[in-house]
């Protein structure tokens, strides 16, 4: 499975389980939708996975050991629970050959889109609208955006968890556990 080309839409979309919304902010800072809901009762989480034909990433091993899951009807992958968030998001990455994409709504996973300036001007900060000249828009929460410090630090972050190709993963299929143990 490949990132491929960061202005197609077919890229893969996710659903994280409730211990993992963390790593779903970082998925949409990455480029990919990630779906997830505080406290999602597991059946649901998966029942939604199915209807979006989302991969279900969790680090519960029972998840995993669902009928569904192990037929392969809902792609899913666990993670390593003992990873922290930016761990988590290099083994998704890398386990997957995921290529970082264009960033997402870090909220809600929308993609953001750039708008005129002037348009931006009745919510950007004042001081922030006067020296930044690029604003985009969440298509789907309508949240505001700028490459700020913020956006710097989140860019940074990201380059850390370093290269897909760095440490090469089992590839797609670790995405489909229908043999898993």
């Amino acid at each position: 499975m490949n990132g491929g080309d960061p202005t197609r839409d077919d890229a893969p979309a996710f659903w994280c389980d409730a211990m993992l919304g963390g790593l779903a902010r970082w998925l949409r800072a990455a480029g990919y939708d990630a779906a997830w809901v505080e406290g999602i009762d597991d059946s649901e989480l998966v029942r939604r996975a199915l209807a979006g034909r989302r991969i279900l990433l969790t680090a519960d091993r029972g998840l995993v050991q669902r009928g569904v899951i192990r037929s392969g009807h809902v792609r899913a992958l666990l993670v390593p629970h003992d990873l922290r968030k930016l761990g988590q998001l290099r083994f998704v990455l890398r386990t997957l050959g995921l290529e970082r994409r264009p960033a997402r709504c870090m909220a809600c996973g929308g993609r953001l889109e750039e708008i005129p300036r002037e348009s931006a001007r009745p919510e950007a900060p004042p001081r922030t609208f006067a020296w930044c000249d690029t604003f985009f828009r969440c298509r789907r929460c309508a949240k505001l955006f700028w490459r700020g410090t913020h956006w710097s630090h989140i860019e940074s972050v990201l380059d850390s968890a370093g290269p897909p190709g760095d440490r090469p993963g089992p590839g797609p299929d670790a995405a489909l556990p229908p043999d898993a143990p």
